[in-house]
């Protein structure tokens, strides 16, 4: 008689609240355990933990400092320690600061490379370091999946955030590069969404005017984009490209980022 299947386990960067955490709880649903990668939202993480266990029987939160690489380099083994294996990163964690060509300096292009670039690049390198290690104990079934997190301004640039576009740019091309470096055993798919949540920039009624700029009349919701995430990681067929859920953003043409407008 087999044994039961083992539960699979996703690391989800950033997921203490907001998009990540939303992300968290629907691979959760679909029978994911979920690692919640937090930096500073301590209390959040320990929530978004709760209702992930709830739904999926495990679940742990671990910090990490994306912009020191000794931290990111020790976090996928800290979630290998605690549940056994993983099988899956989604790179949700971002770092979000205004800059433009006039306030641009080389402190907030590292900043933004470290955090959006470099901490997705080592994660997956991680992940598939230690299914290679699986596969070579016996492991048929060693094959896992990256998803990162990109933006449909990439598909439609503007003057603002420039150092978080260069990173996010950046992380694009690593998509390619790490599809093609790390396959067969690893796939690397990127998710675009567009504009998903409000913030202290945009007044409830200015956001819900800018979403509905789109084609669709709509843009992406939280549920869209972890849709998304979610069928990312289930087909086998899909590695180096990216699915832009943006309700069709990146087909206008917007001078501004949405939360300057």
């Amino acid at each position: 008689m087999s044994s039961p299947a083992r539960p699979r386990t996703v690391l989800v960067t950033g997921s203490a609240r907001r998009l990540g955490r939303d992300m968290a709880l629907a691979l959760a649903r679909a029978g994911w355990q979920v690692a919640v990668h937090y930096r500073d939202s301590h209390e959040e993480a320990l929530q978004t933990v709760a209702a992930c266990a709830q739904l999926s029987g495990d679940s742990a939160a671990f910090d990490a400092d994306f912009f020191d690489e000794e931290s990111v380099r020790a976090l996928v083994p800290r979630v290998i320690a605690h549940f056994g294996h993983v099988d899956a990163v989604v790179n949700n964690a971002s770092l979000f600061e205004h800059d433009d060509v006039q306030s641009f300096s080389y402190v907030a292009l590292e900043a933004h490379l470290r955090s959006n670039t470099g901490a997705p690049i080592l994660l997956a390198q991680a992940l598939h370091a230690h299914l290679n290690e699986r596969a070579a104990a016996g492991e048929e079934l060693a094959h896992g999946a990256v998803v990162n997190v990109l933006d449909q301004k990439l598909w439609n640039q503007n003057p603002d955030f420039l150092s978080y576009t260069l990173s996010k740019a950046a992380l694009e091309a690593a998509n390619t590069v790490l599809a093609l470096a790390l396959a067969p055993r690893v796939r690397v798919v990127g998710v675009a969404p567009g504009l998903t949540l409000t913030s202290h920039m945009l007044s409830q009624e200015r956001f819900e005017q800018l979403h509905a700029m789109s084609p669709l009349g709509r843009s992406s919701s939280s549920e869209d984009v972890a849709a998304a995430v979610c069928f990312a990681l289930e087909n086998r067929a899909m590695t180096g490209t990216t699915l832009l859920v943006d309700g069709g953003q990146h087909l206008q043409r917007f001078e501004r980022d949405f939360s300057m407008m």
